[in-house]
This record gives structure tokens, C-alpha cells and sequence, in this order.
């Protein structure tokens, strides 16, 4: 069997799909979400169709007590351990700078960058005595080029890539793989209230990209395939950078 696959921000959008994605490729997944019950067990039931087993994991990856009690509780079970983990959880409050405030610039980074610490650091040792081990992090097309009214996102999605790069280094030689994936506008619930038409021109390939798009990557990354790749970021955006 597969090692167990936990997905942070599961349940909707990019994560749900790269949930599915994994689970296809036999890994058991675990299934992190916030607060969404519903959307949760409908990607649990999507998983369960594609062939899967699930179970779900509900904590808030920026709560620092929550999330490193619930993940230490996973990591204790070595009969199952989790060797593909996707820090996928993010949120996005866009403003122009000016205007942004303190929460919404808090509330971004420590999603996106606490939430990678809280559930990255209890893994990575039971990983690295296992000699193997897939971390993939959710970035952003915003953390490599930026973008206007997203300070917070960019800079959030930019220290993830960091964070990326410096753990690779560590633990490359453990058979420990740590990459970053990058994509661009994706049709999910984050993107619908997007300018299209205006957003359309700016990508080469004029479309949106599709969250499976962004999951085939990922089950990719996690696979034994990809076991010379590391410290990479990868752009998925359709020509945009």
C-alpha cells in the first residue's frame, strides 16, 4: 500500500481535486479542511467513487496548538505514516495596500506560511528516518510576479516558495523531496469574481486552467517518478509567467 497522502485545505477547489488526483494513484488520503463539513464529505464521497479511502481531519492549520496536536496524532500511527504531504490551505483578502488591514494581513500569512510550519515540522523527521518522503506546496503565479491589491497573498505565497528552496537543501539527501507548485488563475471559487474578460488578455492561452490541470502535477510530484526533482517551482498558468 501506499503511504497516506494529507491534503491541507482539502475540500474545495486545487486541493480537492489534487486529493482525488492522489487518491487515483492509491494513496489513502486525509483530508484537511477548516470549517466546511459540507464541501468535505462531498470531496470524501468523490474520493470514495474514484476508488479511494478518506478520512477527514478537520483543524485549522493557522492555529498553532490545533493543527501540530492533530498532525502529531497522525504521524503517531507508523503502521500507516503519511509520506505525501500538500500544503494546499490558503485565503485570499485582496486589497490595495493602503487600505489593507493588520487581520487581513495576518490572517493571509498565517494560513499560508504558520499553516505550512504547524503541519510541516511534525512530518518531516518521521520522513527523513524513512528515507522518502513527497512535500508539495500550493503557491501562486502572485508570489513569483505579483500582483496588484495582493501584498499580503504574494508576500505569503513568496515566503512559501522560500521555505520551499531552504527545505529541499535539508533534506534532499534523505530521499525527501520538497517542491512548489505555482498556478496561475484556476477555475475555482477563488477566481469567480475575477474581472474575466480583462484577466483573459493577459494569458497567452486565453483560458482559466482547470483544478485537475494542477492535480495531475501534483500526483506527478508525489510519485516515484519525480524522485530527482527537488527545491523546484513549478508555473501552471498558461503562459502568464
Amino acid at each position: 500500500m501506499k503511504p497516506r497522502a494529507l491534503v491541507t485545505g482539502g475540500s474545495r477547489g486545487i486541493g480537492a481535486a489534487i486529493a482525488v488526483a492522489l487518491a487515483r494513484a492509491g494513496h489513502p488520503i486525509v483530508l484537511n479542511y477548516k470549517s466546511n463539513d459540507a464541501a468535505a464529505r462531498a470531496t470524501q464521497a468523490a474520493i470514495e467513487a474514484a476508488g479511494g479511502s478518506v478520512e477527514l481531519a478537520r483543524f485549522d492549520v493557522a492555529d498553532a496548538a490545533a493543527a501540530t496536536a492533530a498532525v502529531e496524532r497522525l504521524a503517531a500511527d507508523e503502521e500507516h505514516p503519511i509520506g505525501v504531504l500538500v500544503n494546499n490551505a490558503g485565503v485570499a483578502r485582496d486589497a490595495a495596500f493602503p487600505a489593507l488591514e493588520s487581520e487581513d494581513w495576518e490572517q493571509v500569512t498565517r494560513t499560508t506560511l504558520d499553516g505550512f510550519f504547524h503541519v510541516t515540522r511534525p512530518l518531516v523527521m518521521p520522513m527523513v528516518r524513512r528515507r522518502w518522503g513527497r512535500i508539495i506546496n500550493v503557491s501562486s503565479v502572485s508570489g513569483v510576479m505579483g500582483n496588484r491589491g495582493q501584498v499580503n497573498y504574494a508576500a505569503a505565497k513568496a515566503g512559501l516558495i522560500g521555505a520551499t528552496r531552504a527545505l529541499a537543501y535539508e533534506v534532499a539527501h534523505r530521499g525527501v523531496t520538497v517542491n512548489a507548485i505555482a498556478p496561475g488563475l484556476i477555475e475555482t471559487d477563488m477566481t469567480a469574481r475575477v474581472p474575466r474578460d480583462e484577466i483573459l488578455k493577459l494569458i497567452p492561452m486565453r483560458r482559466f486552467g482547470r483544478p485537475e490541470e494542477v492535480a495531475a502535477l501534483a500526483a506527478y510530484l508525489a510519485g516515484d517518478e519525480a524522485a530527482y526533482v527537488t527545491g523546484q517551482v513549478i508555473g501552471i498558468n498558461g503562459g502568464l509567467a
